[in-house]
C-alpha cells in the first residue's frame, strides 16, 4: 500500500485512513465530513491529492500527438494554460479523463486519475510510435495539494510572491511558496475558486503545515467526493468508464470535431442512455447501483449519490434511458424496496 509524503501528518490530525486506488489516503478527519465539506463551500480547505498521476509529454510532435490521443484540442493551449480533456478507447468509451497543462512550447504535463496511471501510460505509449514525442511517468517526482474555497486566494496570498489577482482560471505559473519553488494552477474539482499546488515531495510537509497553521481546514476524500458531486462533476469509475460515451453527457463539449483515436466508435455509438442529475423529493439516500424507474419500468442506475452537507438534499448522478432524460421529469429511485420520487435536475445542485 502506497503512502503520500503527508501520511504522518494525516495520522497526527486524527484522519481515518482507507485504501484508495492502492494508496493509504485520508477519508475524513476528526471534524467530520460535513464540516470539511462546508468549510470548502464557505471558507477554505486543503486536500492531499498526491496520489494522482503526473505524466510529461514533450517533443516536436507533442501538440499533434495530444490532439490525436485526447478528445479536447491541446494545440489550442498556450504556455501556462490548462484544459480538461479525455482519452478515448476504440469501443466508444474512455481510458481516463485528465487535466492537461502546457508548460512551454512542446512540453505538457498531464494529470491522470490514480487508478488509471498504468493504463494511460500503456495506451499513450502504443499511440506514440508514429510521433516524435517522449512520455515519462513523473508521478513519484511530485506531490499535489488542492487549496479550495472562496477564501483560498486570501490565505494563499500570505505565502506566494505572485499577484494572485492576475492568475486567471485554468492558468499555471511557477512561483514560490515562502522559499519553496512550486507550480501553481488556478484549477480544482470542487466547484469553488481554488488552486492546485505541485511541489517536490520533500517540500510538501512545509507547505501543508503552513496552511494548517493559518486556519485552513484539512479535507479528506469523502468530502472531496461530496463536493464534486454537488457541483455535478463526473468521477471516472462512476460516471465515466471504458463503456460510457461522453457525448451522452453534459461533457460532450470536450469532444472536439477533429481526428482523434477512437473517433468513429464515439461518434457512431448511439446515446441510448444519458447522464442526468437527480434530486430526491422524499427522505432517503441515493447510492451507486440503485435502480431508477418510471412506473414499473427500469430505466437506469445511479452512478453516484450522497446527501449534500450544504443543502441536506439527497443528490445523485445517473445514467438513464434517453427518452426519459428531460430536465424536470419525475422518476423513482428504488431504495430498500421502496420507490421514492426524484426530479431530473441540471447540476450544479447548489447556489
Amino acid at each position: 500500500m502506497k503512502k503520500t509524503p503527508l501520511y504522518d501528518e494525516h495520522i497526527a490530525l486524527g484522519a481515518k485512513m482507507l485504501d484508495f486506488a492502492g494508496w493509504q489516503m485520508p477519508i475524513r478527519y476528526k471534524t467530520g465530513i460535513n464540516e470539511e465539506h462546508n468549510a470548502v463551500r464557505t471558507s477554505v480547505g486543503v486536500f492531499d491529492v498526491s496520489h494522482m498521476g503526473e505524466i510529461t509529454i514533450s517533443g516536436p510532435d507533442a501538440a499533434a500527438f495530444l490532439d490525436y490521443s485526447c478528445l479536447n484540442t491541446a494545440s489550442k493551449l498556450k504556455p501556462g494554460r490548462a484544459q480538461y480533456s479525455m482519452i478515448a478507447n476504440d469501443s466508444g468509451g474512455l481510458v481516463d479523463d485528465i487535466f492537461l497543462y502546457q508548460n512551454s512550447e512542446n512540453d505538457y504535463l498531464m494529470i491522470a486519475n490514480a487508478s488509471n496511471i498504468d493504463a494511460v501510460m500503456k495506451h499513450l505509449s502504443n499511440l506514440a510510435d508514429a510521433y516524435d514525442v517522449s512520455l515519462i511517468d513523473v508521478s513519484d517526482s511530485w506531490a499535489l495539494l488542492a487549496l479550495q474555497g472562496p477564501g483560498a486566494a486570501v490565505h494563499l496570498a500570505r505565502f506566494v510572491e505572485h499577484d494572485l489577482t492576475k492568475l486567471r482560471r485554468n492558468r499555471k505559473i511557477v512561483t514560490r511558496f515562502k522559499n519553496i519553488v512550486i507550480d501553481l494552477a488556478r484549477t480544482g474539482y470542487t466547484g469553488e475558486d481554488g488552486f492546485e499546488i505541485l511541489c517536490r515531495p520533500d517540500d510538501v510537509k512545509d507547505i501543508w503545515k503552513a496552511l494548517i497553521e493559518v486556519g485552513v481546514v484539512p479535507v479528506g476524500l469523502a468530502a472531496r467526493d461530496s463536493l464534486r458531486l454537488e457541483a455535478g462533476f463526473p468521477l471516472f469509475g462512476h460516471e465515466f468508464d471504458a463503456t460510457t460515451n461522453p457525448l451522452c453527457s453534459d461533457y460532450s463539449w470536450v469532444v472536439k470535431d477533429k481526428d482523434f483515436y477512437g473517433r468513429e466508435a464515439i461518434w457512431d455509438k448511439p446515446c441510448s442512455k444519458r447522464l442526468v442529475g437527480l434530486v430526491l423529493n422524499e427522505r432517503g439516500v441515493s447510492r451507486q447501483g440503485y435502480k431508477v424507474f418510471v412506473d414499473d419500468i427500469e430505466i437506469g442506475e445511479i452512478s453516484s449519490g450522497t446527501v449534500s452537507p450544504l443543502t441536506r438534499k439527497s443528490l445523485a448522478l445517473a445514467w438513464i434511458d434517453s427518452k426519459y432524460a428531460e430536465i424536470g421529469n419525475e422518476v423513482f429511485i428504488s431504495i430498500r424496496d421502496r420507490k421514492l420520487s426524484a426530479t431530473i435536475t441540471k447540476p450544479p445542485f447548489y447556489g
